[in-house]
């Protein structure tokens, strides 16, 4: 259960995550419960979306979970509140590459601390 559960919760993790950083736009000072509430959803569902198609794709390697997160990310991101910054899908697609960015990143430390 907690080897299916636990990237489950890192991808809502990551999205949520990319979410908050692009919609404040990197200023964490201004973040309010609001962004909370929108980074959560996009986090939510963008999580659950990465880890069904990644149960069908069935891989373990990183770089390709990274793009699945990315992918699915952007995709929520501009679904659940089109952006505020740039024209059209600009933060959707910063949110998701931001969110595959952290997927490559914590998904190497991880690896590395089950290593030792």
């Amino acid at each position: 259960m907690k080897k299916r559960l636990a990237p489950f919760l890192e991808n809502i993790g990551e999205s949520t995550a990319a979410c908050l950083v692009a919609m404040v736009q990197g200023n964490i000072l201004a973040v309010t419960l609001a962004h909370w509430a929108v980074a959560a959803q996009t986090g939510i569902f963008a999580g659950a979306a990465a880890s069904v198609a990644m149960f069908f794709i069935k891989t373990t390697v990183r770089w390709r979970i990274a793009i699945v997160l990315a992918v699915t990310t952007a995709i929520v991101d501009y679904l659940v509140h089109p952006g505020q910054l740039g024209p059209g899908a600009t933060e959707a697609i910063l949110t998701g590459l931001g969110a595959g960015a952290l997927s490559l990143v914590v998904g190497s430390v991880v690896a590395r601390v089950r290593k030792r």
